[in-house]
């Protein structure tokens, strides 16, 4: 699960993270400016990536179940 450091730096490895945001645009078809948008943010309020893209209408409940399901699945 993407869990949220201090700083907003997430637990994630640099190599996931990477792919996490590859997993964003190419399976979930987030544009780059979407994606920034809410990494802009997340670095503000230390909140988790994904709800943050839910939170600013930037994906559905759907696709956030998918983004779960790919954090939970991939090596962290």
């Amino acid at each position: 699960m993407f869990i949220v450091a201090s700083q907003g730096q997430s637990t994630m490895s640099h190599t996931t993270y990477k792919q996490f945001l590859i997993f964003l645009h190419e399976e979930l078809r987030l544009s780059p400016d979407s994606i920034a948008i809410a990494q802009r943010s997340m670095e503000e309020t230390q909140g988790p990536l994904p709800m943050l893209l839910w939170q600013y209408g930037l994906i559905n409940l759907n696709e956030l179940d998918k983004i779960y399901d790919w954090l939970e699945n991939s090596s962290i």
